[in-house]
């Protein structure tokens, strides 16, 4: 049975993208090459960082598709969440609003990936 353990984003510099996901997450990379990078999430789940331009196959360049989701529980957790990484400058891309599953906001990484802020189900 196959596990996935890997998801990556296409990045144009990974040193930029190594740097924000580096402050976002608050942990260091395992890997750190000039062409990828990876973040290591827990459970044996990595996030990894891959520079665009040397990516094999080419990839199609299109839209924004997927987000990467960051669960946090505890009452007012995700708007104090909101507070500080809008304080810090991220790029927001939908505001703190309730949605049907609740407290939820979206921001950017430098491309454009959307990162979206969100309660567990309870």
């Amino acid at each position: 049975m196959a596990n996935p353990n890997l998801i990556l984003l296409y990045v144009e510099d990974p040193a930029k993208s190594t740097a924000f996901y580096r402050d976002l997450l608050g942990r260091e990379p395992a890997v750190e090459a000039p062409n990828f990078a990876s973040f290591p999430l827990g459970g044996g789940f990595f996030l990894g960082l891959w520079r665009i331009a040397k990516v094999e196959p080419e990839p199609a360049r299109s839209g924004s598709r997927s987000e990467i989701g960051i669960m946090i529980g505890g009452e007012g957790a995700v708007a104090g969440q909101y507070q500080k990484w809008k304080a810090a400058g991220h790029r927001i891309a939908q505001e703190l609003m309730t949605l049907d599953f609740g407290p939820t906001f979206v921001i950017l990484d430098p491309d454009g990936h959307r990162i979206r802020v969100c309660e567990p189900d309870k």
